[in-house]
């Protein structure tokens, strides 16, 4: 009889401690050579093979590793680069890949955009005029690579046509089903590689299938499988999704593939088998080990579930893996040497939750007894775990007593705005940046050396002090009208508060990959949140003493904060959210109390913490929705609240963004290349917008004919009395000479068109 199996759906690419980023940054800065690049990341990649074998996973992915993102893989690996770059056929190399990723001289980088409901973001495919044909098959290289260096006969793991197609822009939708004519060729090429090199399972990821789809993708879906058979007929294709349950499950489950993989973390798949049952033909890919949070596994409670799913399939037709790929989280949790111990029992990270799938493989494999002794060290552990919950019997009575009327400021829109302008006094298209100015080597090293008491508390910040005095007077040099401390006392923007609230804890070496070489370090919510003393107020009050514009106070948002921290499940997510909001109302009460004019808070994962279920959005957008205003209802009228959002889909979301009841908000638009304006011509706005002018995402500098025009597309659709002039994003990771080239030009592109208007107005 053939035994269970355990399998991994992706490993974190970046290293144990972002080896990964260093060797990316280092070749983009001219360091190191384009072997080198090639030598450090070859060698990170068979690193991250070597410890799942030696952790005895099965079906071990390959393909999954990128030097920036696997849908641009994909692309690349089709020859689809947009015409504005310089290719003209065949193997795409290193430095047009990065530069469609980041851009590069005068050549827009490629729109990136959230990957479904995660802080991960990829490079949207353009396929307008595209010629697409095989190039380099990515998968084939990886799967020679594994078998001949390590001995590992892997699993390549390909990105679907269905979802890649669905993720792509570039044409009509009447057109889709003509592109999946187009691709299937080039999927059945791939394929066949695969088989004759000896593959014997691939993984095809079709995540697209926990949303909601149309009739056509379904038929396309069931046609493209269906030729995947006939063509390839001795290769085991695993139709695999996640993030959600999978919607036209009946259909899904009769296509002709071997096997088929659902999340039993997300969404109610167990439901699914239990309405449906599932195919006798057919394997199931049981994802049952969280794939997107850190808290340890309750090995008892996965055991019965993996027991109640062999019901209803045989032991050869199961196969045991996490819910998704492990890019979600950190690599290792054996680097953390300053966690509470307890909590640090209680975690599970990417090598952590293999361990897990293969425990929770050798018991249903030879019995739940076999692991008798693991389950009872995970049961004593998270019993420790459970008795350390911080708990705040205050907040939960504040978060039970809340009303609607607690989160409703006064007075409304239209009257506050009046006050605001009179007493801000801005000039027509006031300019300003969205928070962060560049972190230089020199501030990061700095901010290492205080943190490892090589420094004094008095000299670090005599040093943070110096570099918001030197950003207040380049800032009025460069003549922007509101401006902003540069946040040079902060490491991340949600892991900064996680080390102040209560209710929090950090982590050393918890790295997840966001986008492009960027990590973030997501802090644990393992407590009830609450505050105790001002967080923001110090550099804040420093910065606005140092000039007589007004400098916004920057705070992250209640729901960003939720959304990009690892939450333990002991609390509710929305009594979460609330107590957060609670928390930051505290800080910005601190902030108005100190003479803080126009205060930020930024909510950047708010579309991104969508449902992909669209039966759960009212809920979601509602509390999302009600918990920004929670934290920003008490202030006075003449008090500017300002909001940012990144890279997303808007339009799902516009009525949440009204709700917020912002008086101004900043959206990241021109990676969308001017497509997200739409939104705002389809839909009336009447509160203030800052609709992102450059991309701060590339090194490359805008042009000021190329701001005006992002500006004038605006302009024909927003009232120029609404609209103010900012880049995408905050300009952390951007160098000195660049942000401060960029900005001039902004402010030049803005003071031009400022000129114009008026001279139209009069």
């Amino acid at each position: 009889m053939t035994k269970i199996k355990s399998s991994n759906l992706g490993y974190p690419r970046i290293g144990e401690k972002r080896e990964w980023k260093e060797t990316l940054e280092a070749y983009w800065n001219g360091n190191i050579t384009e072997e080198e690049l090639i030598r450090t990341t070859d060698e990170i990649r068979l690193t991250n093979l070597r410890k799942q074998k030696n952790q005895g996973i099965d079906l071990i992915p390959v393909g999954d590793f990128s030097l920036y993102d696997h849908v641009l893989d994909t692309s690349v690996g089709f020859g689809i680069v947009p015409n504005r770059y310089d290719y003209t056929g065949g193997k795409v190399d290193v430095d047009t890949y990065f530069a469609m990723a980041r851009g590069v001289d005068q050549v827009i980088a490629s729109e990136m955009t959230k990957w479904f409901n995660t802080n991960y973001h990829y490079i949207v495919p353009e396929l307008n005029d595209a010629k697409p044909s095989l190039v380099e098959n990515r998968a084939l290289k990886y799967y020679k690579e594994a078998k001949e260096k390590l001995d590992i006969d892997g699993k390549p793991v390909i990105l679907g046509p269905i979802t890649y197609l669905k993720l792509s822009k570039g044409f009509e939708d009447r057109q889709f089903n003509e592109l999946v004519d187009v691709f299937l060729p080039l999927y059945v090429q791939i394929l066949q590689q695969l088989a004759d090199a000896g593959a014997t399972w691939v993984q095809i990821d079709e995540p697209i299938f926990a949303t909601e789809v149309g009739e056509d993708v379904l038929e396309a879906t069931e046609k493209v499988y269906q030729i995947f058979a006939r063509e390839v007929p001795g290769l085991n294709v695993i139709f695999q999704t996640y993030f959600e349950k999978v919607f036209h499950f009946e259909r899904i489950s009769k296509l002709p593939v071997r096997a088929i993989g659902l999340d039993f973390v997300h969404g109610d798949s167990l439901e699914l088998l239990k309405t449906y049952g599932f195919p006798k033909d057919k394997t199931l890919v049981a994802g049952v080990v969280d794939g997107r949070n850190v808290w340890r596994a309750n090995l008892e409670e996965k055991i019965t579930i993996l027991e109640t799913i062999n019901y209803f399939v045989s032991d050869d037709q199961l196969i045991i893996q996490p819910s998704a790929s492990l890019l979600h989280v950190p690599v290792t949790k054996t680097l953390e040497q300053k966690l509470d111990p307890i909590i640090l029992e209680g975690l599970s990270f990417a090598d952590e939750k293999l361990q897990e799938v293969s425990i929770l493989t050798k018991g249903l494999r030879e019995g739940r007894g076999t692991i008798q002794n693991e389950i009872n060290e995970v049961n004593e552990a998270l019993a420790r775990l459970q008795a350390t919950y911080r708990s705040n019997d205050a907040v939960r009575n504040s978060v039970a007593c809340l009303t609607e009327a607690d989160a409703e400021r006064s007075p409304d829109f239209s009257t506050r705005i009046k006050q605001q302008r009179e007493h801000l006094a801005l000039p027509l298209l006031p300019t300003t940046t969205i928070g962060s100015l560049p972190q230089t080597p020199e501030v990061r090293a700095t901010r290492t050396k205080w943190r490892n008491d090589e420094i004094t508390d008095q000299a670090y910040e005599t040093f943070v002090e110096n570099n918001i005095k030197r950003w207040i007077a380049l800032q009025e040099e460069l003549d922007l009208d509101v401006l902003v401390h540069g946040e040079f006392e902060r490491n991340d923007m949600v892991e900064y508060f996680g080390e102040k609230f209560n209710g929090f804890t950090v982590t050393e070496y918890g790295w997840v990959q966001s986008y492009g070489s960027r990590c973030v370090k997501p802090p644990l919510i393992f407590g009830d949140v609450s505050w105790d003393k001002p967080i923001t107020i110090k550099e804040s009050v420093y910065a606005q003493s140092l000039t007589d514009r007004p400098v916004k106070g920057m705070l992250t948002g209640p729901v960003t904060i939720l959304n990009w921290s690892f939450v333990h499940d002991t609390t509710p997510r929305y009594e979460v959210m609330k107590q957060i909001a609670l928390a930051l109302q505290k800080e910005i009460e601190a902030l108005e109390a100190n003479q803080i004019k126009i205060i930020q808070v930024d909510e950047p994962a708010l579309r991104e913490g969508l449902p992909l279920d669209s039966k759960k959005w009212t809920d979601y957008l509602k509390e999302s929705a009600y918990a920004f205003r929670l934290a920003t209802a008490t202030v006075e009228a003449e008090t500017q609240i300002h909001t940012h959002m990144c890279y997303s889909n808007f339009e799902d979301i516009f009525d949440c963004i009204d709700a917020l009841d912002a008086d101004v908000i900043s959206i990241e638009t021109s990676r969308s290349h001017g497509e997200l304006v739409s939104t705002f011509e389809d839909n009336t706005y009447f509160k203030d917008i800052g609709l992102g002018v450059y991309d701060i995402h590339s090194p490359r500098i805008p042009s000021v004919e190329e701001v005006k025009e992002n500006v004038n597309r605006a302009l024909r659709t927003i009232s120029p009395k609404q609209f103010w002039v900012n880049p995408d994003c905050g300009l952390k990771t951007r160098k000195e000479e660049e942000t401060i080239r960029a900005l001039q030009i902004m402010v030049q592109a803005a003071k031009e068109i400022r000129s114009e208007q008026l001279a139209i107005q009069k």
